[in-house]
């Protein structure tokens, strides 16, 4: 099932800390909801607000993704340079190569993870003038039977403004951060 994510911008905690337990209110998960900001501070007087975790701020899984693409290249590159070139004839074999092809793919993973941690999250670049301006970044994940409920309770909400919508987390990511968030609550 796919999710649509909403994204907004407000320069008021309290109304955002207001509308996503308005949004709570109407079956919409905590696991949904997320807000981004460079106020880390003042988002954590707001103890109702759910913030971004810090991992999920930097681009590591995305530039990782990356890398794993690189390294398959490389990967294939070497097998197809040790077959066309008859290095595997030369008495070691196949295996040296192997083995070669997996430590750079490997490394590829590696180092692209090193440049994500670097990085802020691909999806959060279009904001970085505004969290620079001291505004905060709300987004809501939603379902498609949800958006009517957003309408709604935005409606309520004046000082929220839409910044656009974009491409969500993956629906069973969205199911086991409210699985770990229900544990976290017994």
């Amino acid at each position: 099932m796919k999710l649509l994510r909403h994204y907004f911008i407000s320069n008021n905690l309290d109304d955002l800390e207001l509308f996503e337990e308005q949004l709570e209110k109407e079956n919409i998960a905590t696991a949904q909801i997320h807000v981004l900001s460079n106020d880390v501070e003042g988002v954590r007087q707001h103890p109702h607000l759910h913030e971004v975790q810090s991992f999920m701020k930097i681009d590591i899984v995305h530039s990782g993704l990356i890398g794993a693409a690189v390294g398959a290249c490389v990967f294939s590159t070497i097998l197809m340079l040790t077959h066309y070139l008859d290095w595997h004839k030369l008495g070691a074999g196949w295996m040296p190569f192997i083995f070669l092809a997996l430590i750079l793919f490997w490394f590829c993973i590696w180092e692209g993870g090193l440049i994500g941690i670097h990085r802020p999250n691909h999806l959060f670049v279009q904001f970085k003038q505004a969290l620079k301006d001291g505004l905060h970044v709300f987004y809501v994940d939603l379902y498609p039977a949800q958006e009517a409920i957003l309408d709604r309770v935005l409606k309520l909400h004046p000082q929220v403004s839409l910044a656009g919508t974009g491409k969500s987390e993956p629906h069973w990511l969205v199911l086991f951060q409210q699985k770990i968030g229900m544990i976290r609550h017994c």
